[in-house]
């Protein structure tokens, strides 16, 4: 009778060891500081994708603007500017429509004045046999890679900030467009320098 009683005493201490290991850890563990440490990682890593995503697109707009039929280089370039805003919306989870991505990147054109204007005259250069061929060929790509750098960084630093399309406000953001475009205009430059000299053979 005893020993009956001492193993049914002791039977169930079984299931509570099982509890006590699958318990959650106590507070102040390592774990959650390792979690904590994620949305950095994440947050460098989403700004090196978007940073890729607009270098891709910058070079895309050069070769658009290299089309040697006027306006279609434009409609070219165009598409580019819709493709890497529909890229960088959806690498930051932002839902995209193309009607209104279509509006506000022309509104965004459109606050540059005089440079929008040049690029459609640059482009009907093209009409016009040699010189007027060379000129739109040699500024037309530079104008267009320079508008697509500045829109892809104006929206990065607005999707980083949790924006979104529906309260993306292209008349507050018209400075830094045209800040982010001057700027660009330098960066297109270099890069232009850089394939021009990659494409040159190398001195025996």
């Amino acid at each position: 009778m005893s020993v009956e009683t001492i193993q049914f005493e002791t039977a169930p201490q079984a299931p509570a060891a099982e509890a006590k290991d699958t318990a959650a850890p106590p507070a102040g563990t390592p774990e959650p500081a390792a979690e904590a440490a994620t949305p950095q990682i994440d947050t460098r890593e989403r700004l090196r994708q978007a940073e890729t995503i607009v270098y891709r697109n910058t070079f895309w707009a050069m070769g658009a603007g290299a089309i040697g039929v006027p306006v279609a280089d434009l409609v070219a370039a165009s598409a580019v500017h819709l493709k890497q805003l529909r890229e960088l919306a959806t690498l930051y989870g932002v839902d995209f429509k193309d009607g209104l991505a279509r509006k506000l990147v022309g509104a965004m054109l459109m606050s540059l004045g005089g440079v929008g204007v040049g690029a459609l005259a640059t482009s009907l250069l093209k009409l016009i046999p040699g010189i007027g061929t060379g000129l739109g060929m040699l500024s037309l790509p530079m104008a267009l890679a320079s508008s697509t750098h500045a829109i892809g960084q104006v929206f990065i630093m607005h999707f980083e900030a949790g924006g979104t399309l529906l309260d993306f406000d292209p008349l507050k953001m018209q400075a830094y467009f045209q800040s982010e475009f001057d700027k660009a205009q330098q960066h297109v430059s270099e890069l232009k320098r850089k394939v021009a000299s990659r494409g040159e053979p190398k001195a025996t």
